[in-house]
């Protein structure tokens, strides 16, 4: 079973960066594609972007893209999420989850592992 593990989360001013980290650990981490999802108070779930295992391909929601780099490095067992330009409404938890498949898509439901999550302020 993957273990997942967020940091890099806290209270940035709007136009500002972050980046996140998502430490593994389990079974072979290069065999998962990988993903961040968010969730705001009061709203559901979102896709924000995935990789594939590899990291040779990537996928990012409408509303980041441009400004979101995901990223991975199988040798260190860790995935990244590069934030850029950051805006108030990018305030949510952000979640680091695995899809034991080569590459997966924007469903929720096609990740079996979560990590425990990591708060992303930013205020305007």
């Amino acid at each position: 079973q993957v273990q997942l593990v967020e940091s890099g989360g806290g209270l940035v001013q709007a136009g500002g960066s972050l980046r996140l980290s998502c430490a593994a650990s389990g079974p072979i981490f290069s065999l998962y594609a990988l993903a961040w999802f968010r969730q705001a108070p009061g709203k559901e779930r979102e896709f924000v972007a995935t990789i594939s295992w590899t990291g040779r391909s990537a996928y990012y929601s409408d509303s980041v893209k441009g400004r979101f780099t995901i990223s991975r490095d199988n040798t260190k067992n860790t995935a990244y999420l590069q934030m850029n330009s950051l805006k108030p409404e990018d305030t949510a938890v952000y979640y680091c989850t695995a899809a034991p498949s080569q590459v997966a898509g924007k469903s929720s439901y096609e990740y079996h592992y979560w990590g425990q999550g990591t708060q992303v302020t930013v205020s305007s």
